[in-house]
């Protein structure tokens, strides 16, 4: 009798969930198993990843360094790469192209060399630090690429009008195209939620300055403020001085409507109950904004920030478009195309419009995946 009691009340103090055989889940391990069934959203965080892996190697993953003009070769079209040469299988190579010169329009043509195979060549170290130098991540200087060619040269996706090559300059780009969005959000994120949280949770006459402001700066048109800024850089500066005016210029304009939304969102927050036993027990207004209000955000700004990711790259990609923004020797996709403005030289040389189609999947893998994380965040979703 003793031992039917002990157990009874051995399985009585036992949870449903543990006699069932489930396993409790925290909010945010339900959360990612719902971004993991968004396919579109999972794919797109890894094409993201890869992209900015990518950004980080450029310089080793270019053939070439972003500065070498071939002044022999403006605007070659890409080279096709090939295995199969007067029908025998060999490793990868190129041909080369014999330039000459349209007798009507006089430019210059190229036609494939068919004589001579130029054969792909992997870890390759360039001789000329000026053709093949490169900084990663601006401390490791190296000449090494991870392909290349000997006796000849190689542009896989064609040359620009100096004959520098396209493909090394769009992987360079990468790296300030795709950071130009992380910094600027970071920044506006920054002061967005310093101002937007000190006004819900104030109120008084500090919302009333705060919000007045945000009015202001929301009431001007995005485009035309953005240039009237960015006018502002100095044409003298140095390339990175350049880069870092242009976040801060996206930066100072982007915050305004992260504001009026945290302060919607703390207002809201600082009237449960939770929060306000914690002003009881005498805690800190500090202490209650960042233990009691800020986690219960994270999962909303972590979706903002992603969802606000692609208009910083696009506002950086429309100013070096328009001449505003990045400068030589630096390079991004928008300087990149910036080149192909005319009609005429998109139908001579359509390759120069490749960096757009790098503009349009990262600013689409954003919005995809920021979509999946708001739904995953969404606990209403099933």
């Amino acid at each position: 009798m003793v031992g039917s009691a002990r157990e009874v009340r051995v399985t009585a103090a036992v949870s449903p969930a543990a006699q069932t055989g489930e396993v409790r889940q925290t909010p945010l391990s339900m959360a990612l198993r719902r971004f993991r069934r968004n396919k579109v959203g999972v794919l797109s965080f890894w094409v993201l990843i890869v992209m900015y892996v990518v950004a980080i190697f450029s310089g080793f993953l270019s053939p070439y360094s972003i500065t070498a003009q071939h002044e022999d070769n403006p605007y070659q079209r890409p080279q096709a790469v090939h295995v199969v040469h007067q029908g025998k299988l060999m490793r990868p190579f190129v041909y080369g192209f014999k330039k000459s010169r349209d007798p009507v329009t006089f430019k210059s043509t190229f036609a494939p060399d068919m004589s001579t195979p130029i054969p792909i060549l992997f870890f390759v170290r360039g001789e000329d630090p000026a053709e093949y130098g490169y900084s990663l991540l601006g401390v490791f200087h190296s000449q090494w690429h991870l392909f290349g060619v000997k006796g000849g040269s190689y542009f896989p996706l064609g040359t620009d009008k100096f004959g520098r090559d396209l493909l090394s300059r769009m992987l360079v780009g990468a790296q300030v195209s795709l950071t130009v969005g992380v910094i600027g959000v970071l920044i506006s994120f920054v002061i967005g939620i310093v101002l937007g949280g000190v006004s819900g949770y104030f109120g008084g006459w500090v919302d009333n300055l705060i919000q007045r402001l945000v009015e202001i700066l929301l009431s001007f048109p995005r485009l035309p403020i953005l240039l009237a800024l960015s006018t502002i850089i100095p044409a003298r500066w140095p390339s990175t001085w350049v880069y870092l005016g242009i976040v801060a210029v996206l930066s100072l304009i982007g915050w305004a409507g992260l504001a009026r939304v945290v302060r919607g969102q703390v207002i809201s927050a600082r009237n449960v109950d939770y929060v306000q036993a914690a002003r009881g027990l005498g805690a800190s207004d500090l202490r209650v904004i960042l233990r009691h209000i800020m986690p219960n955000l994270s999962s909303f700004l972590i979706v903002t920030a992603t969802l606000a990711l692609p208009g910083y790259i696009l506002g950086e990609s429309a100013l070096s478009f328009l001449g505003l923004g990045i400068k030589e020797p630096m390079t991004s996709w928008g300087l990149l195309l910036k080149d192909a403005q005319s009609f005429e030289t998109l139908s001579l040389y359509p390759w120069l419009l490749l960096p757009g189609i790098l503009i349009v999947i990262s600013v689409l893998a954003f919005n995809f995946m920021g979509d999946a994380l708001r739904d995953a965040a969404d606990t209403q979703s099933r």
